[in-house]
């Protein structure tokens, strides 16, 4: 059980954990994610970390099948700017791998900003914290677990 499991249990948050064979070869986490599901691409977010001109870092989430928006996310934050994080600097202030990036139960705890979308639906998926498993559940509910702002941070 990964840290973002164990959260949502503890804390009694309705989901659902779904698991595949992930494919180390695959081009994209996400989109490989929504194919071995059978569910759109929409209803699949990825988590970004990124980090604010003064050296913070914080999460976006948004669908697999669109880009983060830098200037939306610095707004969302009011931040001057942003730029995605380091690899390593991800993984140290999350505790997960890339590719597996959960934004529930992370080591520490950052701002985070889900994209307006995902209001759009009565159930996402975002990773469970490993490559090969997701969790679904309400947008409102990952919203309470992470603290999180909404606005509009997904591009085309």
């Amino acid at each position: 059980m990964t840290p973002a499991i164990v959260l949502l249990e503890q804390q009694a948050i309705d989901h659902s954990v779904i698991s595949y064979e992930h494919d180390a070869n695959a081009a994209s986490y996400g989109l490989e994610a929504a194919d071995k599901m059978g569910v759109g691409a929409d209803l699949i977010f990825k988590t970004l970390v990124v980090q604010t001109s003064d050296g913070k870092l914080a999460v976006g989430i948004v669908p697999v099948n669109k880009q983060l928006s830098l200037k939306g996310v610095a707004a969302a934050l009011k931040a001057k700017k942003v730029i995605m994080a380091d690899a390593k600097a991800v993984t140290r202030s999350t505790g997960y791998q890339l590719g597996g990036v959960s934004p529930l139960a992370q080591k520490q705890k950052l701002a985070t900003v889900i994209d307006a979308s995902a209001f759009e639906h009565e159930t996402i998926y975002v990773s469970a914290g490993k490559r090969g498993l997701e969790v679904a559940l309400s947008p409102h509910d990952l919203s309470t677990a992470c603290t999180a702002l909404h606005a509009d941070i997904a591009s085309d």
